[in-house]
Order: C-alpha cells, then structure tokens, then sequence
C-alpha cells in the first residue's frame, strides 16, 4: 500500500467513526426526550388523580358538614319533644 492509500483508508475510517458518533448522539438525545415526554405524562396523570382526589375529599367534607347539622337539628327536635 502507498502512502495515498493509507491517507484514504485513515480518511474513511475518520468519517465512520464520526458519523457513528452523531448518530450515537442523535439516538441517545431522541431516548432522553422520549423519556422526559413519559415521565411529564405521568407526572399530568399523577396531578389529575390528586386533584381529583382533592375534590372528592372537599365533597365529603360538605356532605359531613350537612349531615352534621341535620343531626344537630333532629337532636334539637328530640329534646323539644322529652
């Protein structure tokens, strides 16, 4: 081999090595993304379920509330009736 072919041959094997580093960077940034898209998914249905959760805990809170009164006004009715 001359010392033309060795160049080439150098030459080439710098552009494999480099276009296998690139595509090694674009696939590995690709997965990165992929995995922060996931993760923000779930962390929207985490903060639906508890917002959902939040909710239901304030319904029952005025259910409580409610039933609490009636409780108290027929109590109230029971001693008016001794």
């Amino acid at each position: 081999m001359s010392g033309n072919d060795w160049a080439e041959l150098a030459g080439v094997i710098g552009i494999f090595i480099l276009i296998t580093t690139v595509l090694t960077v674009a696939i590995w940034q690709l997965a990165v993304s992929w995995r922060a898209k996931a993760a923000l998914s779930r962390e929207e249905t985490y903060r639906d379920l508890a917002e959902r959760a939040v909710r239901s805990q304030e319904e029952t809170q005025r259910q409580l509330t409610e039933l609490r009164s009636r409780v108290e006004g027929v109590e109230r009715i029971l001693k008016d009736v001794e």
